[in-house]
C-alpha cells in the first residue's frame, strides 16, 4: 500500500507549492520556501503523512515521516 505524503515544490510560475501526492492542486502557495516548509511540516504532523522537500531542480532534499512508520528502527 503506498503511503500518503505531502511535497513542496517549486511552482514554475513562482512561489513554493504544498501539494499531496497524487492531487491536482495544491494545499497551499506560499511565496518563500521557508514558508512553505513550515505550513507543509504542519499540515503532515495533522495528517500523519510523509513529507518531501524538492528543490528548485525538483531533486528531493529531505523527508521526514510523520506517521506510522512502516520499518521503525530498532532501538
Amino acid at each position: 500500500m503506498a503511503r500518503s505524503s505531502h511535497h513542496v515544490v517549486h511552482n514554475s510560475k513562482g512561489g513554493w507549492d504544498v501539494k499531496r501526492s497524487g492531487a491536482q492542486r495544491s494545499s497551499g502557495h506560499f511565496a518563500t520556501k521557508e514558508q512553505a516548509v513550515n505550513a507543509g511540516r504542519q499540515i503532515s504532523r495533522n495528517q500523519g503523512t510523509e513529507f518531501v522537500v524538492h528543490g528548485m531542480n525538483g531533486r528531493i532534499q529531505s523527508a521526514d515521516s510523520h506517521g506510522n512508520d512502516p520499518c521503525p528502527p530498532k532501538g
